[in-house]
């Protein structure tokens, strides 16, 4: 099937539910088994089977499932957040003593939990410039366990060579995550690239309705599937059913949601290339992006998300005014729903392994479900702003 086909059918058996065609939220914690045979092969196998809620009901599963066919995966975890997705999967896979590569460019929180609590537990990170491509196998140390990449960054949008950096990481014995976030799962492939874990924020375009808050991991074969799922397990964290059946609502509609997002984002990129109060525009799909041809290679489109940089005659308090003055671009720490975000931003500050190349300040915008053209005037008020307080 082809991808808008999949998020249509996957995960739905209106034949096991009345011919209900979406699947029921199971609100479950206890599982009862009709005798003692019954529960032992309930016990023997947790992973295959409802068991208890904590391990998923048919829910969980359904949306897991229906997420790893978005993907190409072989299997999915649901988790309670998108940071929750990270984090699982990275104590799934380290101990004391190991190392972890991560990309500079790395989701803020991310970095936070690989400095504050992976350190103390003895695993140490190194940071990699996100260009590095092929040069991944220079910082491959003999612990190394596992290479995070987030392509793009969140806020710097550079687009990773993932089939070098994953056969570099392959080399050296390790892992390779993605954060795949940005493309949905629509727009990017990850396992035909050499992935083994992708993982997103599915409060972002799978809900799509900035109602819900989830994460899934899902893993390129039954072994990594194995390992992640007893991790997260133990660790007694799971989604809610309630979330997870937004995210499957989510998922029927991601295609022309994201053809929306796509068209509209573009549109007001461009606008924005062509105004004189603007040094760059940081969107992987414009051809003046220093990555576009990766991202042309890679990706099948674009989201709504990406990054402007203002010249730099103009101070941060002036890209606040302009960010004050904006009326349809709400400021909110997310994104990927049908609303229009900005945030502003300042990456040189949360990066170690390379120096941020902009001097002007710096925000990040998500273009929503709103008409372009609206959003245009509404930059527009921003950029009188601006220009009073300069």
């Amino acid at each position: 099937m082809r991808k808008d086909t999949r998020l249509t059918t996957a995960g739905r058996s209106p034949e096991a539910n009345h011919g209900i065609v979406n699947p029921p939220v199971y609100h479950a914690s206890t599982v009862t088994f009709p005798n003692i045979a019954a529960l032992k092969e309930g016990q023997r196998n947790p992973f295959e089977s409802v068991h208890y809620g904590r391990f998923g009901t048919p829910t969980t599963h359904a949306f897991e499932g229906a997420v790893a066919a978005l993907e190409g995966g072989h299997r999915g975890i649901s988790m309670p957040s998108g940071l929750a997705a990270i984090t699982g999967a990275l104590m799934a896979l380290v101990k004391a003593g190991d190392h972890l590569l991560v990309t500079d460019s790395v989701y803020f929180p991310t970095r936070k939990f690989c400095d504050q609590v992976l350190t103390r537990l003895g695993v140490d990170t190194t940071y990699y410039d996100p260009r590095a491509g092929a040069g991944i196998a220079d910082l491959m140390r003999p612990n190394t366990v596992a290479v995070f990449t987030e392509s793009p960054g969140s806020l710097s949008f550079e687009v990773q060579d993932l089939p070098a950096i994953a056969k570099a990481a392959h080399a050296g014995g390790a892992v390779a995550i993605l954060d795949n976030t940005w493309s949905a799962g629509y727009f990017l492939a990850p396992f035909e690239l050499g992935i083994d874990i992708s993982i997103q924020a599915a409060t972002k375009f799978i809900v799509g309705h900035s109602d819900a808050m989830l994460g899934c991991i899902t893993v390129a074969d039954e072994a990594l599937y194995r390992v992640l799922k007893e991790s997260v397990t133990i660790s007694g964290v799971c989604a809610g059913p309630d979330d997870c059946y937004l995210g499957l609502r989510g998922l029927r509609s991601l295609a022309p949601r994201l053809a929306r997002h796509q068209a509209s984002g573009l549109a007001v990129a461009e606008w924005l290339e062509r105004r004189p109060e603007v040094a760059a525009v940081l969107h992987p799909a414009l051809p003046s992006f220093p990555d576009h041809a990766l991202w042309k290679r890679d990706f099948s489109g674009a989201c709504g998300l990406f990054g402007v940089v203002l010249a730099d005659r103009f101070d941060e308090t002036a890209r606040d005014a302009f960010l004050d003055a904006l009326t349809l671009f709400a400021l909110g720490y997310s994104w990927g729903g049908y609303e229009s975000l900005a945030i502003p931003t300042r990456p040189a500050t949360i990066r170690s392994a390379t120096a941020w190349p902009h001097r002007g300040p710096s925000l990040r915008l998500h273009v929503g479900l709103d008409d372009p053209e609206d959003l245009k005037a509404d930059l527009e008020a921003g950029f009188a702003a601006l220009n009073r307080a300069a």
